[in-house]
């Protein structure tokens, strides 16, 4: 018997299935072949996205914890950035586990022995290029690789968030990846490279035995001795910085006794303003601290914070942008690291959190603070002044928010908080004289150089008067309170 026309038109095929003129079925998110053919349980996705949750928890800790010591100071940004594009994506795989009717267990927990020597390695590194090598050629390649192969056996439709979630992340672990390559070309010896290869070697051998870091190979089952992590690994706090920051213990010229002076024209205030934000370098350096030796702290804790210490970092490179603009080579200026120094070894968590927290409400006057600033920036009349001191001034306002979210109620009141963030900051600043004593500086003043330079580049005589400024912060902190003793 012959089938009726009826019954072929009522046939439908997977591989050309079409939506209503043409239009792509699914939302365009897949094929109807690929949709009927691709997926896995639910088991097997939570199972992926734990392993892909502490690998990213892993990658954000080693980088916020080699901030401080690493000395070089585009590293100390670009690992600012990553330890921030990591922290983001963290809370994201733990939120789409906890929707996936699976208990959210074992987020605060390795997922594989041979993952966490994997990690533990890289993190206790010795020197900066097998820091390099461990981080940008075998941990992040691994988190791509997982990330892909994920995205690659996941229904897009039926797990839609799980596909999109590992998607977004991919976009910037692959920018960590890119970052990573240019570094390990500019810094790595191919010298270098043979003296590691064993550790490199077994570095693979580590996540041959986990079946990768998605586990998603068979393991080899291999069992692997530690290396540099025999010695666990201890935080360093001593900020470090490459051969380009002369004289770090220089605390020789005032720049917010210029600032807020109003008998001192805008323009060369303009120096100041870019000084004090390369000089927030020392703010990544003391906040990674806060957080590396902050093990109990919820992952929200570490996300505020480690945004606000990329923010920090933005700010740096602000004002590393402002001295190229006046073409100024900022080498010749002494940033100090006594700050952080400071906070770093001789104050407590819960003291560094307070400073932090009592520098960022005393920026919030008007009359001496960051909308002080910005009006100084806007009298400049230069575009990239105002603009630095207008995101520069937004991201304060979101910097107080995260102090008295965190560390006001640890302490009381917001009273109470600055005050003991002020009595704190006052511990560590008493070594003024003995840092000249002892031949770390002669707290030089670099500012009658730097001035003139500007003023080439401005086009206009230097102001005599302004050539003699000469105000250090023997006698006042940078909020131009005296400083006792």
């Amino acid at each position: 018997m012959t089938p009726s026309a009826d019954a072929h038109a009522g046939h439908v095929s997977i591989d050309n299935y079409a939506g209503y003129a043409g239009l792509p079925p699914l939302a365009g998110l897949e094929t109807m072949h690929a949709a009927c053919t691709t997926g896995m349980t639910v088991s097997e996705s939570v199972r992926r996205l734990k392993r892909l949750h502490w690998s990213l928890r892993r990658l954000h800790r080693i980088f916020v914890s080699r901030i401080t010591s690493m000395p070089i100071y585009e590293l100390k940004m670009a690992f600012s950035l990553h330890s921030h594009y990591c922290v983001e994506h963290v809370g994201e795989f733990a939120a789409r586990v906890r929707e996936m009717r699976q208990p959210p267990h074992g987020l605060d927990t390795s997922p594989d022995a041979s993952v966490d020597l994997f990690f533990d390695e890289i993190l206790c590194a010795p020197a900066v290029e097998a820091l390099l090598l461990g981080l940008y050629e075998q941990a992040v390649p691994a988190l791509v690789r997982a990330l892909e192969h994920l995205m690659a056996d996941t229904n897009k439709l039926f797990d839609h968030p799980t596909w999109r979630i590992c998607r977004l992340t991919l976009v910037e672990v692959q920018d960590i990846r890119e970052y990573g390559q240019q570094a390990v070309r500019c810094l790595v010896s191919e010298q270098k490279r043979a003296e590691l290869k064993g550790w490199l070697d077994t570095l693979s051998r580590l996540l041959a035995a986990a079946g990768d870091l998605d586990g998603t190979r068979e393991p080899s089952g291999e069992r692997i001795d530690r290396q540099f992590s025999s010695v666990p690994y201890k935080y360093d706090p001593v900020p470090v910085r490459d051969e380009r920051f002369k004289d770090p213990y220089n605390m020789g010229v005032n720049a917010e006794a210029m600032l807020f002076n109003t008998g001192i024209k805008p323009l060369p205030k303009t120096i100041m303003l870019y000084f004090k934000r390369m000089r927030e370098i020392d703010v990544p350096e003391m906040m990674a601290s806060i957080i590396a030796e902050n093990d109990d702290k919820p992952w929200e804790y570490d996300r505020d914070m480690t945004r606000q210490l990329w923010d920090e970092a933005r700010h740096a490179m602000m004002g590393e942008i402002g001295f190229v603009h006046l073409g100024i080579d900022w080498s010749s200026i002494p940033f100090n690291f006594t700050w952080s120094l400071g906070l770093n070894t001789k104050l407590s968590t819960k003291e560094r959190h307070a400073v932090l927290y009592t520098i960022e409400q005393g920026l919030m006057p008007k009359t001496t603070g960051k909308e002080y600033e910005w009006e100084v920036a806007l009298a400049t009349a230069d575009s990239l002044t105002s603009m630095i001191q207008d995101y520069d001034w937004a991201d304060e306002v979101l910097h107080a928010r995260i102090g008295r979210k965190w560390i006001v109620p640890e302490i009381g009141s917001q009273a109470e908080a600055m005050a003991f963030g002020d009595a704190a900051w006052s511990k560590i600043l008493v070594d003024w004289k003995k840092w000249k004593d002892d031949g770390l500086t002669e707290h030089r003043n670099w500012w009658p150089e730097v001035y003139r330079a500007a003023c080439r580049h401005w086009g206009i005589e230097p102001d005599p008067q302004l050539v003699q400024y000469n105000l250090s912060y023997e006698n006042t902190r940078a909020d131009l309170k005296e400083i006792a003793g």
